[in-house]
């Protein structure tokens, strides 16, 4: 599942437009990310398992020895596996990093696709087919990385960790990483964890907009509006109707507005994009700072509706089902409302605001399962966001980097429930429209893809060589 960024963010321009150049560790990477992307994941059709076993099968004939290896799946869900992999470092205390990334995709109707996109097809400065961004471009990466560290014959100070896992883009499905964190914690331990989230942005025109590196997510929680009433014949009709009832609660839910709120990440967020925006809003987002109660500053800022959502919870109405018959009263009435929670927010407390908001004890709110883990966000910390930055200076001059809070949500919940801050690392430049993520003729700019591979490559090597 792919990240949001501010429409606000995009009036923070600079950057070069990058050229294509293509090296011989390219041409080998491409053959990788190739293989990947052409073994289908789907849920419906495809495996996890046999793309976790390719991707092994490559680390192995690198020089890993089987005993840094571990394929696992479940008897229940054989093609829903993922892999394991353990690059050992020098030092006795350093703490592992773990480089997260999920294999399975989306699934993609052929009929409805320009191409193929089960086959990688180059084309205009593109990579096309179902995977190629969302997140095989990363799980290659992380891949092809280990790869190169043992063909280079580099010693890091910290044990670096690979979880190739399954179940990210399927709600209810069997999810590695939560299987992980919980059956095999030990095997994935790590001071923190690299994932997707962050990125960077590019125009139209290739040229570089921002960089971000997700610093905490959001958690989803799906609830149930839920009225019942006798019925009867609709040719006498009543006041207390089930319909009428659930409308009413609907619309409680659409005027609510949970509070303004901040943490480390988005406050520094807000700071940094401020001076970027036209006066009046630039100035509301420093009031809204100052004092998160200040009602007209929160009206300008709140208007770009992906600030709204990075400064509170949110919840809104999803799904309706009411009714059993065109001439019947009705006797049940149902909404499904899809809340994202503000790192910190309880699921209690999001259900205690939805029933006091609705305030009517005839509409009963209930959680939809799963619950999914509520995990702390992880700390802004210089030695994780500083390295990252000046690396992005470096090799990207001139495109700022912002710490981010994703509206949506990735697998990090699940490793950070357990003790591990997962953070999206830039690098990867995505299309200001998606590059149609989760939709159709998916693609990745070539350029992009590579950049994005030297730059995670020299950061991963950054981070493990830190005390």
């Amino acid at each position: 599942m792919r990240r949001l960024m501010a429409g606000a963010v995009l009036a923070v321009l600079s950057g070069q437009s990058v050229q294509a150049q293509i090296r011989p560790d390219q041409e080998s990477f491409r053959a990788l990310y190739k293989e990947l992307v052409e073994t289908n994941t789907t849920l419906s059709a495809g495996s996890c398992t046999l793309a976790a076993e390719r991707m092994a099968a490559r680390m192995k004939a690198a020089g890993f020895a089987e005993k840094d290896l571990t394929l696992f799946s479940t008897p229940d869900k054989p093609r829903e596996g993922g892999l394991v992999a353990v690059y050992p470092g020098t030092s006795k205390k350093a703490k592992p990093i773990l480089l997260l990334g999920h294999i399975d995709v989306v699934e993609a109707n052929r009929a409805d696709w320009t191409r193929d996109p089960f086959a990688l097809i180059e084309e205009g400065g593109f990579f096309y087919g179902r995977g190629t961004s969302d997140d095989k471009a990363q799980a290659a990466i992380w891949t092809d990385s280990l790869i190169r560290f043992k063909q280079e014959g580099f010693k890091p100070k910290r044990t670096i960790k690979l979880a190739l896992t399954c179940g990210e883009e399927t709600v209810g499905a069997f999810n590695g990483a939560e299987w992980l964190a919980q059956n095999k914690r030990d095997l994935i331990d790590a001071e923190y964890a690299l994932n997707e989230g962050g990125g960077g942005r590019v125009g139209p025109d290739g040229k570089r907009q921002i960089l971000a590196m997700q610093v905490g997510e959001k958690t989803v929680q799906n609830f149930s509006l839920e009225t019942t009433n006798p019925g009867g014949h609709s040719s006498v009709p009543r006041p207390d109707n089930a319909i009428y009832a659930l409308a009413a609660s609907i619309s409680s839910v659409a005027r609510f507005e949970f509070p303004v709120q901040f943490n480390d990440t988005t406050r520094t967020f807000f700071t940094r994009l401020a001076p970027t925006l036209p006066v009046t809003a630039g100035n509301a987002v420093m009031a809204l700072l100052a004092d998160p109660e200040d009602s007209a500053a929160n009206a300008i800022v709140s208007a770009d509706p992906v600030l709204h959502s990075t400064l509170r919870t949110t919840c809104v109405a999803t799904m309706l089902e009411a009714g059993h018959a065109m001439n019947a009263l009705p006797q049940r009435a149902r909404a499904v409302v899809n809340c994202r929670m503000f790192p910190g927010a309880s699921i209690e407390s999001v259900q205690a605001a939805l029933e006091g908001a609705i305030n009517d004890p005839q509409v009963k709110v209930s959680t939809i399962p799963p619950k999914r883990p509520v995990a702390p966000p992880p700390p802004l910390s210089p030695k994780i966001f500083g390295p990252a930055e000046k690396l992005g200076a470096e090799i990207f001059p001139g495109t700022p980097m912002l710490p981010i809070m994703s509206t949506g949500g990735t697998d990090a919940k699940f490793l950070g429930s357990v003790g591990i801050p997962t953070y999206g690392v830039p690098g990867i430049f995505y299309e200001a429209d998606g590059g149609g993520v989760h939709g159709l003729n998916e693609r990745m700019r070539v350029k992009s893809l590579y950049d994005g591979r030297d730059y995670l490559f020299r950061l991963v090597k950054i981070y493990a060589n830190q005390e």
